[in-house]
C-alpha cells in the first residue's frame, strides 16, 4: 500500500535547463507541494546545458536567418522571459555577458537577402540596424581587416546580444526552487531512471536506487525523452537524427557575436563566431555538426538505445535515407564530418572561419577539446522529413519534451506551458499564478536595462 506522503505530485526527469526551469515554475507559482527532480549526473546541467555543449546564445530570432517572421515572433517572446529573469536576478552578470551581435552577408545574393529581411523584421526588432562595411569595421575591425576590396559585405546588427552560461542559469533556477522551504522538493542527483510503468493512477519510476511514485511525470531528458516515451507506447511516429556539435577556439578576435547567413534547407546553425561568456580573450567558432548514432556525446554504450528510439522498421530506414540522401544535407554532413578529422579538418574549417575573420591563420585555430553537445533533431516517420523545432508528446498524466535549439532560449515559456498542462492533469484543486509569473518575467519597462 502506497502512503500519500510517499507520493510526489510531480516527478521531473532530467535536470538540465528545461527541467530546472519547470521546477522553478512549479515551486514558485503553483500550490503543488511535493516535487521530485531526478538527474543521473551529480549536478544539474552537465549535459547539453553545460557551457561546453552549446553556443551560449540567447536566441531571439533577429539574426537567425533560418527563422521565419512567425517563428521569430514566438522565439522573441520566449527568450524575453529568460532575458528578464537575468536582468532581475543577476545584476552582477555572473550568469551572462551582454555583447553586440550581427549576421554578416557576403556577396550580392546574401546582401540582397539581408536587405529584404531587414524590411520585414525591423518592426519586430526596433533595435535592429542594417550596417555597411564602414560601420562593421568600427564594431568588428577583424571582420573587415584583410578582406579583398571587391568583396561586398553588409550586416544586420543589434546591441541585444546575450551570451549565457546555461549551467549557471539552471543552478539559479534550482536555488530559487529549493529556497521555498514550505514545500517538499527532493533532489535525486546521481540517480538513473531504469524504467517506468503506470499502475492505476500513479507512475512507478524504477531508478538504480529506489522506486519513485508520482501522479504526474515530465521528461526533460533530451533524446532520452523519446526512448522512455516509446517504452510506454507513445511517440511511435517519431525518430531522432542526433547531431553532435563541436567548436574550434581562437584568440579573442571578435568583440561580440558574428553569425553567417544560414544555408537553405539546413536546420542546423551556420558557422558563427562568439566571444566566450566571461572571457573576451577567446573566440569560439562553430558549431560543426555531424550525425551521431549515440544518445549522449562520447557515451558509446548508448548506441543500442539510439536505435531503440527509431526502431528497426522499414519506415524508419526509408525516413533516414530520404533525409540523408538529399543533396544539400548530404554535402553538409560530409563536410562537417571532415572538420573533425586531424590535419585535414582544421584546414577546411579555416576557410569557413575566414569568411568571418579573413586574417585568421591556421596556427590560431584549435579544436576545442572536451567541447561536444548533442542536439536531437526530430524525424517524422509519417512524412519522412525532419521537423524543425521541439517535439512535445502528451500522454496520460505524462509529458515528454525533446528540445533541440533553441530549447534553452525558450525554457521558461516551455515551463509555463508544461505547468498549465500539469495542473490540467492534477485537477481543479491546483492553481498556477500565471499573472505573477508573467509579471515577474514579462514587464520589460520595469527592468533596469544594462548598457
Amino acid at each position: 500500500m502506497q502512503f500519500e506522503n510517499d507520493i510526489y505530485e510531480v516527478a521531473i526527469i532530467g535536470g538540465g535547463i528545461s527541467g530546472t526551469a519547470l521546477l522553478y515554475s512549479l515551486s514558485n507559482y503553483t500550490n503543488i507541494n511535493r516535487i521530485a527532480l531526478i538527474e543521473k549526473q551529480p549536478e544539474v546541467a552537465l549535459g547539453n546545458s553545460h557551457r561546453t555543449s552549446n553556443s551560449q546564445t540567447l536566441h531571439f530570432g533577429d539574426i537567425e536567418t533560418n527563422y521565419t517572421l512567425e517563428k521569430a515572433q514566438k522565439v522573441k517572446g520566449a527568450a524575453s522571459l529568460v532575458k528578464n529573469y537575468l536582468l532581475r536576478n543577476d545584476p552582477q552578470q555572473k550568469i551572462f555577458s551582454k555583447y553586440h551581435k550581427m549576421v554578416l552577408g557576403i556577396g550580392k545574393e546574401q546582401i540582397e537577402e539581408l536587405r529584404e529581411r531587414y524590411k520585414d523584421f525591423k518592426s519586430l526588432f526596433p533595435g535592429l540596424k542594417l550596417i555597411e562595411k564602414e560601420e562593421i569595421e568600427l564594431v568588428e575591425p577583424n571582420v573587415v581587416k584583410n578582406r579583398t576590396p571587391e568583396e561586398e559585405i553588409i550586416a544586420l546588427s543589434t546591441e541585444e546580444g546575450y551570451t549565457i552560461d546555461f549551467q549557471k542559469l539552471a543552478q539559479s533556477f534550482l536555488g530559487k526552487s529549493v529556497a521555498n522551504t514550505e514545500k517538499t522538493i527532493d533532489l535525486m542527483m546521481e540517480t538513473k531512471v531504469k524504467s517506468i510503468r503506470k499502475e492505476g493512477e500513479f507512475y512507478q519510476i524504477q531508478t538504480d536506487r529506489d522506486v519513485v511514485v508520482a501522479k504526474v511525470v515530465v521528461f526533460t531528458a533530451a533524446a532520452y525523452s523519446l526512448l522512455f516515451a516509446k517504452s510506454l507506447g507513445y511517440g511511435k511516429d517519431y525518430a531522432l537524427l542526433n547531431v553532435a556539435g563541436n567548436f574550434y577556439l581562437a584568440p579573442g578576435v571578435l568583440n561580440g557575436k558574428v553569425y553567417t547567413v544560414q544555408l537553405k534547407k539546413i536546420p542546423f546553425a551556420a558557422i558563427h563566431g562568439d566571444a566566450e561568456v566571461h572571457n573576451q580573450s577567446k573566440t569560439r567558432f562553430g558549431p560543426t555538426a555531424k550525425v551521431t548514432f549515440l544518445l549522449e556525446s562520447r557515451n558509446y554504450a548508448t548506441f543500442v538505445d539510439y536505435f531503440r528510439t527509431a526502431g528497426l522498421s522499414i519506415n524508419a530506414f526509408l525516413s533516414f535515407f530520404n533525409i540523408l540522401l538529399e543533396k544539400v544535407i548530404l554535402e553538409y554532413i560530409v563536410r562537417n564530418f571532415i572538420y573533425d578529422i586531424p590535419f585535414v579538418g582544421r584546414r577546411l574549417f579555416l576557410r569557413q572561419v575566414q569568411k568571418i575573420v579573413p586574417s585568421m591563420q591556421l596556427s590560431d585555430l584549435q579544436l576545442a577539446k572536451g567541447y561536444l553537445g548533442i542536439r536531437p533533431q526530430i524525424v517524422n516517420l509519417k512524412t519522412k522529413r525532419l521537423e524543425l523545432g521541439e517535439a512535445k508528446i502528451v500522454g496520460e498524466n505524462i509529458l515528454f519534451n525533446i528540445t533541440p535549439s533553441p530549447g534553452a532560449s525558450t525554457c521558461l515559456q516551455n515551463a509555463e506551458y508544461d505547468t498549465e498542462k500539469i495542473l490540467d492533469f492534477l485537477g481543479q484543486d491546483y492553481t498556477f499564478d500565471k499573472n505573477r509569473f508573467l509579471q515577474d518575467l514579462g514587464d520589460e519597462q520595469a527592468l533596469t536595462q544594462i548598457t
